[in-house]
């Protein structure tokens, strides 16, 4: 049992719907997973247990809400990327500074690289299901969130000048499958060009979706939106039908963001940073081990 707020008994449908998302939640967990509200929607409709509607998404919704605040669902199987907290952080002396910063203590892994890399993927919520690859392999990982603003850009290009050195760039992106999803793809490589005044050696590379990817793991259809003014082009080439990045498993979106960065990678010279890394921590332990 988890935290409890209220009694609830469901009977019926809806305790077998419960059970069905009790079951896949239990699942990922048992893989090191948290998920959205809406991957676990994807899972079920995936599975055939629900139809892919609106109105199946807020059931979904309600009943997980009632199950978690009953004590049915356990609170950290659900994540909101949207609503974490700024917590301030502090510290009892020098020496505690010192040991908790330790294993946050990297040097940069890419430097002796040939090329360069960061992962761009369109939805904010995806950032917890990528962040367990991108952080140990110290790339970049950006939530563009739809077409990204002007400024978001302008950064993200000066900031590739920076990490590049005139080194190739790889944006590792992954987005739905829809008029717009597939339209970013062009639209991030052209805008971080311009913003670096064509300086940026730039590849962009479409890691998901990608109709390849649909055929094989067969993600949930949904309707292409009529009223995106790329649709007319997109029904010539895919059909009205379109596909969300959400329902794809996690661990095949992890697989392709690691498999893509491994190929990046000198893995002689990377050992090489981890193993003065390692030597430089032992540096520090010893300085806080002098400040007790």
């Amino acid at each position: 049992m988890h935290d409890q707020f209220e009694e609830w008994r469901p009977s019926g449908p809806v305790k077998n719907t419960l059970a069905n998302l009790v079951e896949i939640i239990e699942q990922y967990q048992d893989d090191g997973f948290s998920l959205t509200l809406r991957q676990l929607y994807y899972q079920m409709v995936a599975r055939d247990l629900i139809p892919n509607t609106e109105k199946s998404y807020k059931r979904i919704g309600s009943i997980v809400s009632r199950g978690r605040r009953a004590g049915l669902i356990d609170w950290d199987a659900i994540e909101d990327r949207g609503r974490v907290p700024d917590v301030p952080q502090d510290f009892r002396n020098k020496a505690d500074l010192v040991r908790r910063f330790i294993p946050a203590y990297r040097l940069d892994r890419w430097e002796a690289q040939e090329s360069c890399a960061e992962v761009w993927v369109e939805k904010q919520a995806l950032v917890g299901v990528l962040e367990p690859i991108t952080d140990p392999l110290h790339v970049t990982l950006m939530a563009n969130r739809g077409y990204s603003s002007s400024s978001a850009m302008y950064e993200a290009a000066n900031r590739m000048l920076g990490l590049s050195q005139g080194r190739p760039m790889h944006v590792l992106y992954l987005g739905d499958h829809d008029p717009s999803g597939l339209d970013m793809v062009r639209d991030i490589e052209d805008r971080l060009i311009e913003y670096s005044h064509f300086k940026l050696d730039l590849r962009v590379d479409h890691l998901a979706l990608t109709m390849d990817q649909i055929d094989e793991y067969g993600p949930p259809p949904n309707p292409a939106k009529v009223t995106d003014s790329r649709f007319d082009a997109y029904r010539g080439e895919f059909g009205e039908e379109s596909w969300e990045l959400d329902a794809l498993e996690p661990k095949a979106m992890q697989d392709l963001v690691k498999n893509a960065i491994d190929k990046l990678i000198d893995w002689t010279l990377w050992n090489d940073v981890i193993e003065q890394e390692n030597s430089d921590k032992d540096t520090l332990l010893e300085m806080a081990e002098s400040m007790d």
